[in-house]
């Protein structure tokens, strides 16, 4: 296997392969038994391949890759939105409540799913970019409605300072947080 071209097709594919990608372009088990063994290939999660460079310090290419259709949500939304200073111990996940659960057990990054019906998952979603990579997340009205409705689950300092960080939010929308209330 030719670390040139391995490099290559990695690159093509955003630093993260799946093993039927690599299959396809003719890196093998054995090629990549190797590039790992020689420290350029780690596996991420079963049939899941990242490329060992500068990129691969950064979780949020990582966590695009593996989970696609998750919203962002709870704390890691609070922390995007500026509402928390506490950074997320992991990335807090919305997903459908049908997900397999051995989908998310990677030792890292670390991730925080949270099952909901999937005709929830569409309501109050934005576009937001992190480092660079596109996700899914909750608006700033769904996350304060999340954070009402496990209020007793949370922190309550970060509760209360993610509270008084909307109401002094210049980009609120409380008619649309009245109605994703109901």
């Amino acid at each position: 296997m030719n670390f040139t071209y391995a490099k290559a097709v990695f690159e093509a594919h955003d630093g993260i392969m799946e093993t039927h990608e690599a299959v396809k372009n003719g890196i093998y088990y054995r090629d990549m038994r190797r590039l790992m063994e020689k420290g350029h290939v780690e596996r991420i999660r079963h049939g899941y391949y990242q490329w060992k460079d500068d990129r691969s310090l950064s979780e949020a290419p990582t966590i695009a890759r593996l989970f696609p259709d998750a919203v962002l949500c709870m704390d890691t939304a609070l922390h995007y939105y500026g509402y928390t200073d506490r950074t997320p111990s992991a990335w807090c996940l919305a997903v459908d409540k049908h997900f397999t659960r051995s989908r998310f057990s990677i030792d890292q990054p670390a991730v925080k799913p949270y099952y909901i019906p999937k005709e929830q998952l569409t309501v109050g979603v934005a576009d937001c970019m992190i480092e660079g990579v596109r996700f899914k997340i909750f608006d700033r009205e769904r996350v304060i409605c999340d954070c009402l409705r496990r209020e007793n689950k949370m922190d309550a300092e970060v509760f209360n300072k993610a509270l008084r960080a909307y109401v002094n939010d210049s980009q609120k929308n409380v008619p649309h947080l009245i109605s994703l209330a109901k």
